[in-house]
């Protein structure tokens, strides 16, 4: 992979990592485009680092509150009584204990799908129908009520089903972004703490994948270490963008509006497979 190719998937991650369409599912017809026939795992996952910093960029503020209140955590359970009061009154920890929740359940189907990974990244067939499965999801939003509950009315139990949504999201196809909000506002989440709740969950998951795969992908790659970083660059400055461009469009009810192009790219994957 030359600096050109890296540029291009870095431009596709930074767009396909926010925008509902899927990132890993449009990196792995990239890959298999350009000939890349066997997975390019820390590639991947450099991109993934890329599009991180720009959810921290852009969540800084938020970020920067939940850790400050963590700092104060003892002095609030004191003040407070104990986790429970915490949890009900304070929004800084309830997002924070709701984001932990949520990574459970995607932790653990993280590992059960890491064993099949090589063959996953690498089957054209599973992208197509997976991104038909994402379609679907976005599309069934389009009458949702703008309105809905607020950071206060959230449970453990949403978080839960959220972070198992996203657990299976790992499947290349099926977009991280579109499934997980598309579900918190099918469980009556507001669309403005959908939207954000998505991407500060994906924070520990990216980088549980990294840890993850980075020691056993550093030893398989042919990569070089300046095209990976250039890779990386791109995917953070396009992904700011359009995470930007995605938390707009989620206020305004239009998220249904990516299914056409989920099925259409979908359907070309599968016919392409059959080829």
């Amino acid at each position: 992979m030359g600096p050109f190719q890296a540029v291009i998937l870095g431009i596709i991650q930074g767009l396909t990592e926010f925008l509902p369409v899927s990132s890993s599912g449009h990196l792995v017809l990239l890959q298999n485009l350009f000939g890349l026939q066997e997975p390019q795992l820390l590639f991947d996952i450099s991109l993934h680092v890329g599009t991180l910093i720009a959810v921290c960029v852009v969540f800084f503020n938020e970020l920067r509150a939940i850790f400050l209140m963590l700092i104060r955590l003892p002095e609030l359970i004191r003040a407070s009584g104990g986790l429970k009061p915490v949890f009900a009154d304070n929004e800084e920890f309830r997002m924070a204990a709701l984001i932990v929740i949520g990574s459970i359940p995607t932790a653990i189907l993280g590992f059960m799908f890491h064993r099949f990974a090589d063959y996953i990244f690498g089957a054209i067939w599973i992208v197509g129908l997976m991104l038909i499965v994402t379609g679907i999801l976005l599309w069934f939003t389009r009458r949702l009520p703008l309105e809905g509950r607020l950071l206060p009315q959230v449970s453990s139990k949403d978080a839960f089903v959220i972070g198992l949504v996203q657990g299976v999201a790992i499947m290349p196809g099926i977009s991280r972004s579109g499934s997980t909000i598309s579900v918190a506002l099918f469980l009556g989440v507001s669309r403005e703490l959908a939207g954000r709740y998505s991407f500060l969950l994906s924070i520990p998951a990216i980088l549980g994948a990294l840890l993850l795969d980075f020691g056993s992908s550093l030893h398989q790659t042919s990569i070089s270490g300046t095209t990976i970083l250039l890779g990386t660059a791109t995917a953070g400055i396009v992904g700011f963008a359009a995470l930007k461009l995605l938390l707009r469009i989620v206020k305004q009810g239009q998220l249904y509006c990516f299914a056409p192009y989920c099925w259409f790219i979908g359907a070309t994957a599968l016919i392409w497979n059959l080829l």
